[in-house]
């Protein structure tokens, strides 16, 4: 949805793999959110035959030596419930006395075969030491970003969609693509 509303107001389409039958999402191997990210750009742009953008996102967890990171899904689908997965990080938090976290997003833009230009965003903030709110998805109950008292789930979408680290690395890809 964020990246819709950025792009509705300049007359551009956005077309994601859920518009095409049959098509599955590439399995993302790569060792950083950018990598991810050129992955499924590349996919896109082999497949359609036209630049394709594609991110990768996640958090990454001081008190878990920043990881889950680029496995921030896989480490969510390891547990039995979201609730479980953020009591394993609360319990790493409190263990550690460390609280720090960060969201980050790669957007790669795939032009042509050998041609992608990658845009990052991030934001800084903290773990909860419970969960808060139930607007957002994934860690959003538990990560309360750098300035604010809320955490993102605790925030409106609207809210999260203006600080948020995607809307970071998109409003760099808008002025590439726009100015």
């Amino acid at each position: 949805m964020e990246v819709e509303s950025i792009f509705d107001h300049k007359g551009v389409k956005i077309h994601n793999l859920k518009s095409f039958k049959k098509i599955k999402e590439p399995y993302e191997s790569g060792v950083s959110f950018a990598e991810n990210a050129k992955i499924k750009s590349s996919f896109g742009l082999k497949n359609f035959e036209i630049p394709c953008f594609a991110d990768d996102s996640g958090i990454c967890v001081e008190a878990l030596k920043n990881k889950p990171g680029i496995k921030s899904k896989r480490f969510l689908e390891k547990f039995s419930s979201n609730e479980s997965a953020f009591e394993h990080i609360i319990s790493n938090v409190i263990k550690t006395k460390n609280n720090k976290a960060f969201f980050k997003t790669a957007i790669c833009l795939s032009i042509a075969n050998n041609h992608h230009i990658v845009f990052e965003g991030k934001i800084n903030g903290k773990i909860s030491i419970k969960p808060k709110g139930s607007n957002g998805f994934g860690y959003d109950p538990i990560f309360i970003p750098q300035g604010y008292e809320k955490t993102f789930a605790e925030m409106s979408i609207k809210d999260k969609n203006t600080i948020s680290h995607r809307k970071i690395a998109l409003m760099k890809l808008e002025s590439f693509l726009f100015n």
